[in-house]
């Protein structure tokens, strides 16, 4: 926080004629970093990066798009505006350019997967630009649409090439579909021993942090496997029977995310899974 401070101090001194520094201080307002949060400020300096002509705010317009696209989605120092996010992120993704916001490229397959503007082969394409740029937030999620066929052909062989892949390199998400994958194609050991090391998880912010990937994506791939590997404890599968095991991954599911637990439980009492 002091280092932040110090940082601040010195940003404030050069923020006219140095727009590196007023990048820095529009992130700092924003998120509150060595000064009281103030969306609004932080949002102001991103406007002025993105809406300045000067040759030295170029290299920063990008990433202020991306910015000010995650304020309007959020509702924070503006007024909510998913259309407006929408606007700002396609901007900041400039047609899938490498050099441009991979965070937006990732961001739109997100938001083309799951909002209001819902359209999977959008999101298809935007997954797979990120993804191409190093996204491993995106490398997930590919593999998770090739594997149920969501704005693409259904593809098992693609699927598991970027699930394998992602997974190697540490995203969570794509490591909780392995097991369900694992599991439903009656590999039940396999699915067991890495559902027990997802399991394993317990902070999962610096892990989407560490992993530059959404912490509710995070959340998702252990709860998923903390659910399967429930099953696989009460039911004997690839592991030796234990109810009272069984019961407390189940309760760490739920914990994690209350959705995933609900349709898996579903499935379960369906005889899906």
């Amino acid at each position: 926080q002091g280092l932040h401070e110090e940082a601040l101090i010195q940003f404030e001194k050069i923020k006219d004629t140095d727009f590196q520094a007023m990048y820095q201080l529009g992130v700092m307002h924003y998120d509150g970093l060595g000064t009281k949060e103030d969306p609004e400020k932080g949002v102001e300096y991103m406007r002025k990066i993105l809406d300045s002509d000067s040759p030295k705010a170029r290299h920063l317009k990008f990433a202020a798009a991306y910015n000010l696209g995650r304020a309007y989605y959020e509702g924070c120092g503006v007024k909510q505006s998913t259309e407006e996010a929408e606007r700002l992120w396609l901007i900041a993704a400039d047609h899938g350019n490498p050099k441009a916001s991979v965070k937006a490229q990732s961001t739109l397959g997100t938001l083309y997967s799951v909002s209001v503007l819902k359209d999977l082969k959008k999101a298809f394409f935007w997954h797979s630009e990120a993804c191409g740029n190093g996204s491993l937030e995106s490398q997930g999620a590919l593999g998770v649409m090739y594997l149920r066929g969501q704005g693409i052909r259904q593809n098992t062989k693609a699927a598991l090439e970027c699930l394998r892949e992602a997974a190697e390199r540490g995203n969570i998400y794509a490591q909780g579909h392995l097991v369900e994958y694992y599991y439903k194609r009656k590999f039940y050991s396999t699915a067991a021993a890495l559902a027990k090391r997802i399991t394993k998880t317990d902070d999962i912010n610096t892990l989407a942090k560490v992993t530059d990937c959404l912490p509710a994506s995070v959340a998702k791939g252990v709860a998923m496997a903390a659910f399967y590997l429930a099953r696989c404890l009460q039911l004997g599968r690839g592991v030796q029977q234990d109810p009272a095991a069984a019961k407390k991954y189940y309760s760490k599911a739920c914990l994690l995310d209350p959705g995933v637990a609900s349709d898996l439980e579903l499935a379960a009492n369906l005889g899906r899974i």
